[in-house]
């Protein structure tokens, strides 16, 4: 017998019974295996936790395509920077037991830091740090720090060749490097590594039992999620990245049971399973908004006015609610943690190709549902826009390879353009002869020329000659994409070249000047 919800009820609660009820309790399970297949996602994991109890925490599809082994709640991702929060807390944790302040001066703690500026070397503080306000742009650097093999002290030491984009405390800029050297300040105030204090603070007693803090550990997992990405169109497995490297910034792994449990305890005011774990003016600390990310309305989310970074966490306004989130993005991984206190919900959504935007949408599907909303199929969305994106992008390379094709003669020999090559921020590549081999199935041309990167020995870039001295340059790792470089010649002499990758790694192009 059907059963009917009185119309004087659907009055009462619009869609109180109809949205929580149909889509988190009835319609979850379909909405995701049809959009995983939609995006080509192997493996996805959720966690929902809701009115202190954790309401959803499964996983779906598979960890390795090759395996079949199916996902579920303890399977580990990389959950890349989500892993800032984690550190901004700790330093709150630091300063509200008076060891240190959030507003103490970098150089306090550690005397040898410094940036592009003197001034700036000075006056930049450990809070300065955490929101993202040191003038540099998103990403810049990254293409020398994500996946290199510097230690954490000579990235920090790299900083001050950076030329920022901005005037300090000017604008935000989303700084990977900033956030490590936050953490290291921890074990200068306390003698405890970032990863021990993060074990013994966080992970132990929050019962993140999974939860970790290096490659080895997730490399060496048999219940962990692959990572894989696009590749025209066909997903390729990758290997994890090591990015141990930038730990306080970027290197825990983790599952979605443990992140729940991170989730019941920001919306419990610092309190698991009834015990205290953290001050709520720890928790407060980090959550307050510091810089102005974006001050405009979206077209797609007119609820929406603003958005600002707090101390590793982003926040902004939703219908008339305050969402306090973070997302991740690692080699094969996009991911991302999310709550609202004012509606006690929080949630988790892990993905292990790097090349969707279903861990945002579904984040966004379920606050829909818990505020009752109508229902938009926000992945359709996404999915649209992305394949317009790609579908552009897929044309130009196109484009380029046609370049390519032509067989266009070098306005000088190759051999021209050998040789070692440095920038002051990455320091040094070489370019030399010889066929590499790459992982793109339409590569089709035998290069004559290769760049080898100093800090990342596993990245060849492959060079096609096109036209007026710029090179079609195909990466080894296709996280770095298909870019043109171009040489500037002066004279009938190579002087320098030009080198781009991916946006997501680096936004910015580096110039290395022939040595």
């Amino acid at each position: 017998m059907k059963k009917f919800i009185p119309l004087f009820l659907i009055a009462l609660f619009p869609y109180s019974l109809i949205s929580q009820n149909t889509f988190v309790k009835d319609s979850l399970d379909k909405y995701v295996n049809r959009e995983m297949q939609k995006w080509q996602i192997p493996g996805v994991a959720v966690a929902i936790v809701k009115d202190g109890k954790v309401i959803v925490s499964k996983g779906y599809g598979v960890k390795d395509l090759d395996k079949k082994e199916k996902t579920d709640e303890n399977t580990l991702f990389q959950i890349a920077s989500n892993s800032k929060a984690f550190t901004a807390t700790s330093l709150a944790l630091l300063q509200y037991q008076k060891r240190m302040s959030l507003d103490d001066k970098v150089q306090k703690w550690m005397k040898e830091f410094k940036l592009y500026n003197d001034y700036v070397s000075s006056t930049v503080t450990i809070r300065d740090l955490l929101c993202h306000r040191i003038g540099f742009e998103t990403f810049q650097s990254d293409m020398l720090n994500w996946g290199c093999t510097l230690s954490r002290k000579e990235i920090i030491s790299k900083m001050k060749s950076v030329v920022p984009v901005y005037g300090f405390r000017e604008k935000y800029g989303y700084c990977n490097s900033a956030f490590l050297t936050a953490g290291e300040i921890i074990p200068l105030v306390t003698d405890t590594s970032w990863d021990d204090f993060l074990k013994y603070n966080f992970f132990i007693p929050l019962k993140m039992n999974r939860t970790s803090t290096t490659w080895d550990k997730i490399n060496s997992d048999n219940n962990a999620c692959l990572p894989y990405t696009l590749v025209n169109g066909q997903l390729v497995k990758m290997p994890f990245v090591n990015i141990d490297n930038l730990g306080p910034a970027a290197s825990i792994n983790s599952c979605v049971k443990d992140l729940s449990n991170w989730l019941l305890m920001q919306l419990d005011s610092g309190r698991f399973e009834g015990k205290r774990i953290f001050p709520f003016e720890v928790l407060k600390a980090t959550r307050q908004s510091q810089m102005i990310v974006r001050d405009n309305s979206n077209p797609l989310f007119p609820s929406k006015h603003f958005q600002t970074y707090g101390l590793g966490w982003f926040m902004e306004d939703y219908n008339g609610k305050k969402i306090i989130y973070h997302n991740g993005g690692a080699n094969g991984f996009v991911t991302t943690t999310c709550f609202i206190p004012e509606l006690n919900l929080g949630i988790t959504v892990l993905t292990n190709t790097d090349a969707n935007d279903l861990y945002t949408a579904l984040r966004l599907q379920i606050i829909d549902a818990f505020m009752n909303l109508p229902y938009k199929n926000y992945s359709s969305i996404y999915y649209k826009n992305f394949s317009v994106a790609t579908k552009i992008q897929d044309d130009e390379i196109k484009g380029w390879r046609e370049i390519v094709a032509k067989k266009n003669n070098p306005p000088m020999d190759l051999k021209s353009f050998e040789g070692s090559y440095i920038n002051s921020v990455y320091g040094t590549i070489t370019i030399n002869s010889g066929v590499a081999v790459i992982n793109d199935p339409d590569a089709k041309y035998q290069s004559k020329l290769a760049i080898y990167f100093s800090h990342h020995p596993q990245l060849i870039g492959v060079l096609e000659y096109m036209e007026n001295n710029t090179f079609l340059c195909t990466y080894s790792d296709p996280e770095y994409g298909v870019k043109k470089i171009l040489f500037a010649v002066v004279g009938g002499k190579v002087k320098s070249v030009t080198v781009t990758v991916n946006d997501f790694i680096d936004f910015m192009p580096y110039e290395f000047t022939k040595e």
